[in-house]
């Protein structure tokens, strides 16, 4: 494929994931508002997803994953941290407005470099703890300034943003060599995460609630709200699918850009559509927070690069093997292996090892990797 066509490719991905994104939220809160039971919609957003990857299998639109036991055991804290992640969103936004919970879960970034810091052991320079400061800085601003405020929402966003760094976390160790593509990787976890989470959304909520409450909303709102709950569910299976694929064309980089961008789109959609009242403050924090995990994308990046690496270490015979390691453990894809390969001169010109063209390929597999 030409980079044209390539860029026409991302393009396209990014436009039908924010869209989707916008969607899925919208309807999301007008479900919620009709009908405020989380846990059930949660469970059904994920069983509706399961259902469509099902038939697709069955049906060979899609091919069917090869996975066996050891799978599922490292998919399973990966589906659990997903699960508690986004029952804990659902139940923010039931609380209040889309617009706020997605400013707090602006707050992602703080909670991952964190939590890989004192639990992990991990390190990071500078400007990776620098840009943290606008984040919890405006995400602090824009909670104090909060019109709707509501301690479960703003409680429920935090939690949310605690168990997705958990899930990346859990998802990096536990499936590394695990040749599933983007797609599939989603649909077996929304499988996995729809039972774990049926048995706690019985029990917390139950079908004696859901019953009384579907019969108010079916009074208040009549035969769109079926539509509503459809649409609600559908989009968010279709939006999370499209984000996973797009995974296996673009960089980390350039996916944590497209998440920032996806975020300023739900927010001011939500505002707009639903007449949330915003002071001007109040939009500041939400500029400075959204703002703030630009900066983190940009400095996480610069600091995991393996470019400066091989650079480092391109001229330097007796590094030669340390350097291989460090790339195949970095980058995932047949093209990084092939440039090491054309690399792997017998020639005793050390600057041979890695030519200009190895690193132009070496490149292009970074930006096709899946994290």
């Amino acid at each position: 494929m030409g980079e044209s066509a390539k860029k026409v490719k991302i393009g396209i991905y990014f436009a039908t994931w924010w869209g989707l994104n916008v969607v899925f939220n919208i309807y999301n809160k007008k479900v919620l508002n009709a009908y405020p039971y989380p846990w059930l919609t949660s469970t059904l957003s994920l069983a509706m997803g399961s259902l469509i990857m099902l038939v697709s299998w069955a049906t060979r639109i899609a091919e069917a994953p090869s996975t066996d036991l050891d799978f599922w055991k490292a998919l399973f804290p990966v589906a659990l941290a997903h699960s508690i992640g986004h029952v804990a969103a659902t139940v923010s936004m039931s609380k209040v407005a889309v617009s706020f919970t997605h400013i707090i879960k602006s707050a992602e970034p703080a909670f991952s470099v964190l939590v890989s810091r004192f639990f992990l052991g991990e390190s990071f320079p500078p400007g990776v703890y620098l840009s943290l400061l606008p984040i919890i800085g405006g995400c602090g601003l824009a909670a104090v300034t909060e019109l709707n405020f509501n301690m479960i929402g703003f409680v429920g966003a935090m939690i949310s943003n605690l168990a997705f760094v958990f899930r990346n976390i859990f998802s990096k160790k536990g499936m590394k060599g695990k040749s599933v593509s983007g797609m599939n990787y989603y649909a077996c976890l929304s499988i996995l995460s729809l039972v774990i989470l049926t048995p706690f959304a019985i029990a917390v909520e139950g079908p004696q609630m859901w019953a009384a409450g579907w019969e108010k909303a079916l009074t208040d709102i009549g035969p769109n709200f079926i539509w509503w709950l459809v649409a609600q569910s559908v989009f968010y299976h279709l939006y999370n699918q499209v984000s996973y694929m797009s995974l296996d064309e673009i960089s980390p980089l350039t996916f944590s850009i497209g998440n920032t961008m996806k975020r300023i789109s739900v927010i001011v959609s939500s505002i707009i559509i639903f007449r949330t009242p915003v002071q001007p403050v109040n939009a500041l924090g939400a500029a400075i927070a959204v703002m703030g995990t630009f900066l983190y994308s940009q400095s996480t990046f610069i600091a995991d690069s393996p470019t400066k690496t091989l650079f480092a270490f391109s001229g330097q015979r007796d590094k030669k093997t340390h350097c291989r390691e460090l790339v195949l453990q970095l980058i995932k894809g047949k093209e990084v292996v092939e440039a090491l390969k054309d690399g792997d001169s017998t020639s005793s010109s050390s600057s041979k090892y890695l030519r200009p063209l190895d690193f132009d390929k070496v490149g292009q597999a970074w930006r096709n990797i899946a994290v």
